[in-house]
């Protein structure tokens, strides 16, 4: 029996993550094995939880994972936890685009039998947040609303007028949250600043975080609510399940640090359970590969911030290019693409790939269904994948000779049998077959 909540919105900007954040960190502060778990694709959010819990970042999407897999990653990724709880995106409701609501935070509730805790930004409204809420709990009659949070009150006073205009919605309150300028995570172009690349100050908000929401939040109310979700059935995800075993191990450099910030949990689980060891190499700060390297593996990040540390360390670049241009397996996904280019801005980068790359003012975001456009590294032509693409960034030429991916009738990316670079980030639990081709290709 795994309790769980999901911690809603009404849309992006009431501060789902703060408190999401701050009700682990809370909980777990009471002795309590908490688990972090974000509906949707962002990397940035999980970060923040797995300093909050101390166990890895997960991350719930049908789409990308299939319906038929989110309640064994689920379970799996709160195997050692007494209480789950799962951050959702954007508003409640809003899932893929042209769908209906399909991903969204409510969908993956429903999936996972969750309560829904929603926090409200009731700064700018008094009475009119139990309207809001009203409309929230009727809207999806098969959805259980289970009560509010509401965050950035300005007095005593605001939080009993938003309380009287509730009563009457029988909705709970379960927390009432003032203005606090001390709780701050900051912003760039894609969303939060990850937690890995502030990384102390991250961690000294935490107890700040955990006494805010401590003194504004009934904990005991809202385990209450999270040991109330029924049982679930099923078997939890084994990652041991979906590869073929290795007899003996292989070694795979994937780059991390400051500039590397984005890689799914699972991915290295998958190919741990396939015979190969996964060592971080920060690519801003390493000179060298880690001995007996036999495959790269380059996740998201951002490049873009971190391009001078990158550019500058050149002994690292002088020896990737050399790997991969002798056939050493590498995998690139959106940040990793942009290292693996000739150029940065205007900065050297690995030269593996003929094409450069710089920032825009516009980008690309959104999920994409895409087939893979030749026979590579990662897939055979035309087998089908679920992909999230999140950048503000284009790469001249958009792909190779050979591109990876075809969407929308557009080519994207670049492959080969040993190399895969692309924008789009494919979360290998929903395509473990990615994850057996490259295991093979590493250990051969």
């Amino acid at each position: 029996m795994v309790a769980r909540i999901v911690v809603a919105a009404p849309g992006s900007g009431h501060g789902k993550t703060t408190v999401a954040t701050g009700l682990m960190v809370a909980l777990r502060s009471r002795g309590l094995a908490v688990s972090g778990h974000k509906v949707g694709p962002d990397f940035i959010d999980p970060s923040y939880h797995a300093l909050a819990t101390g166990l890895p970042p997960r991350n719930l999407d049908p789409f990308l994972q299939g319906e038929d897999r989110v309640v064994p990653l689920l379970l799996h990724g709160a195997r050692r936890a007494e209480l789950a709880v799962l951050e959702g995106v954007m508003g409640l409701f809003d899932g893929a685009l042209g769908t209906a609501g399909y991903a969204s935070t409510a969908h993956v509730a429903k999936l996972v039998s969750a309560p829904v805790v929603l926090v409200v930004d009731a700064a700018a409204a008094s009475r009119s947040v139990a309207a809001l809420v009203l409309g929230f709990a009727r809207y999806d009659p098969d959805l259980h609303l289970a009560g509010v949070i509401l965050n950035k009150l300005g007095s005593q006073r605001h939080e009993d007028e938003i309380r009287a205009a509730l009563v009457p919605t029988g909705i709970p309150v379960l927390g009432a949250l003032r203005r606090n300028p001390d709780i701050h995570a900051p912003s760039r172009h894609l969303g939060l600043v990850p937690a890995a690349e502030r990384a102390r100050e991250s961690r000294g908000l935490l107890p700040r975080l955990a006494e805010w929401v401590a003194a504004g939040v009934d904990l005991d109310a809202v385990v209450r609510v999270a040991r109330a979700a029924p049982a679930l059935h099923g078997q939890p995800w084994n990652p041991a399940d979906h590869v073929s075993p290795a007899t003996r191990t292989a070694v795979v450099a994937a780059a991390s640090g400051s500039a590397f910030t984005f890689r799914y949990t699972e991915t290295t689980e998958l190919l741990d359970a396939a015979g190969v060891d996964v060592v971080d190499l920060d690519p801003t700060t390493e000179t060298r590969l880690p001995p007996h390297c036999a495959g790269l593996y380059f996740g998201g990040g951002f490049p873009e911030v971190h391009a001078a540390e990158l550019a500058a360390n050149e002994g690292l670049r002088g020896r990737l290019s050399e790997a991969i241009g002798r056939g050493m397996p590498v995998v690139a996904e959106c940040a990793g693409l942009l290292y693996l280019c000739r150029e940065l801005d205007g900065l050297p980068m690995v030269a593996a790939l003929d094409a450069v790359a710089h920032m825009t003012e516009g980008g690309a975001l959104g999920y994409r269904r895409a087939t893979a456009a030749s026979t590579s590294l990662l897939a055979e032509s035309g087998q089908p994948v679920t992909g999230h693409e999140f950048h503000r960034t284009v790469v001249r030429p958009r792909h190779g000779a050979s591109a990876a991916w075809r969407w929308d009738g557009e080519l994207e990316g670049f492959a080969s049998p040993r190399l895969h670079a692309s924008y789009l980030h494919v979360h290998w639990a929903g395509h473990p077959e990615l994850a057996n081709r490259f295991a093979a290709a590493v250990h051969a």
